[in-house]
């Protein structure tokens, strides 16, 4: 790929955005490039996580508008088709890890709020910086801050446009996380491999749940969760976490 590092090992799939020179802005070619990393993922079996972070010192300083506004405008298909990355990545059905290593401002800060997990170094920073630029708020940020912060504290992050402290954004609720910038690749690592050995039906079941949690009744999430438990009954996973308790040892889900 042209401007993605991708990495795999132990079922750990690490994509780095990898534009250092332009504090990892995402260009045409990004956008396309990390549609189609979302769609490889979710249909690889022995893929059970995502981690995203940016190479260099900034996580994503989000869309690449330094073409000029005509190159940048490309109308609502072009639109759609960056909503159709935002979305494939709120339903990859996978855990996903934003590990943000420095900025995260505009798409880049919402391509960070559309992961499942944010783990943020101390000197990371973000910022929905869309109307400092003329803009709108996109890339799913009018989904998905109401429900992270409140939809008060949600207006001002993006009317004002503030850039915002790692420690500030963790204690708001934007991330979950924040660690030493030393410590932030072995902690995000833990987390990744924790989830990876973890048992990926019941995963991906929990999340879809949570994700539809604001959307639906407390009458139909508890059916959601009767069938889903029902599926998770029938599993060699559940076999397999009873006899490693009895057996005092780890269990080795398979995801079958």
């Amino acid at each position: 790929m042209e401007t993605l590092f991708v990495d795999r090992a132990d079922s750990v799939v690490t994509v780095t955005l990898n534009r250092p020179e332009k504090k990892n802005a995402i260009n045409a070619d990004m956008w396309d490039e990390l549609l189609a990393v979302f769609d490889e993922v979710a249909d690889r079996d022995d893929d059970r996580v995502l981690v995203i972070t940016g190479a260099g010192d900034a996580f994503c300083s989000g869309a690449d508008i330094t073409g000029g506004v005509r190159e940048a405008r490309h109308g609502l298909p072009r639109m759609r088709h960056i909503g159709v990355a935002a979305l494939r990545l709120h339903r990859l059905p996978k855990p996903t890890i934003a590990k943000v290593n420095g900025v995260a401002a505009g798409a880049g800060c919402n391509l960070a709020l559309g992961c499942d997990l944010i783990v943020a170094a101390d000197t990371a920073r973000f910022s929905e910086i869309f109307s400092r630029r003329g803009l709108s708020i996109d890339f799913g940020g009018s989904w998905l801050l109401p429900r992270l912060v409140g939809l008060h504290r949600a207006k001002e992050l993006a009317f004002f446009a503030d850039i915002v402290s790692a420690q500030e954004a963790c204690e708001m609720g934007l991330v979950n996380r924040v660690v030493p910038a030393g410590d932030l690749d072995a902690f995000v690592d833990d987390w990744a491999r924790r989830l990876a050995a973890g048992p990926p039906l019941a995963l991906s079941m929990t999340k879809t749940m949570l994700n539809n949690a604001f959307m639906v009744s407390m009458d139909q999430a508890l059916e959601d969760e009767a069938r889903s438990q029902t599926v998770n009954f029938a599993t060699s996973d559940l076999t397999e976490a009873m006899q490693a308790f009895v057996q005092k040892r780890d269990p080795n889900f398979q995801g079958t």
